[in-house]
């Protein structure tokens, strides 16, 4: 790969990961460096069917589909880089660790998604990773989290 950051758009995502509507829940991911970092971007709407009941006069994302969208950028960022499209990788939670939350996603914000692999290799099965989500520069996540990368 160049020295230049990688990207996908929702193109290249729905052809690495195999979530569709509701569970796709990441819009684009702009900077991709190889296998070490990537940042991804979800915008947050009112559609989301989540906010009919997560709550009623208040929407508010659930930190779940917060971890689940980081998840989905540190699956991108490897598929991009191991050129996994069209070839039905599959991604497992084996651990969520360290994960905090420290303020609101509403609909109308821009999350955005900083990952970086902690452990893990093209070729190997097990990685982990660590990232940062935030609206506007401010936190409003962070974890750690250690997935099973199933390369078909």
């Amino acid at each position: 790969m160049s020295t230049s950051m990688a990207s996908a758009d929702i193109q290249l995502i729905q052809r690495i990961l195999p979530h569709r509507y509701p569970f796709l829940l990441v819009d684009k991911v702009v900077e991709i460096d190889g296998t070490s970092s990537a940042l991804g971007i979800k915008n947050v709407t009112m559609n989301e069917p989540h906010f009919q009941g997560h709550f009623p006069g208040m929407p508010i994302m659930p930190g779940v589909t917060i971890v689940e969208a980081m998840a989905q950028t540190a699956a991108v960022m490897v598929g991009v880089t191991l050129e996994m499209a069209d070839k039905e990788m599959k991604v497992y939670f084996m651990a969520i660790d360290k994960a905090k939350f420290r303020r609101k996603v509403i609909p109308g914000d821009v999350l955005e998604m900083r990952l970086n692999t902690l452990r893990g290799k093209p070729g190997g099965k097990v990685w982990r990773f660590g990232g940062v989500a935030s609206v506007e520069g401010e936190m409003a996540a962070e974890l750690e989290f250690t997935a099973m990368m199933d390369m078909g």
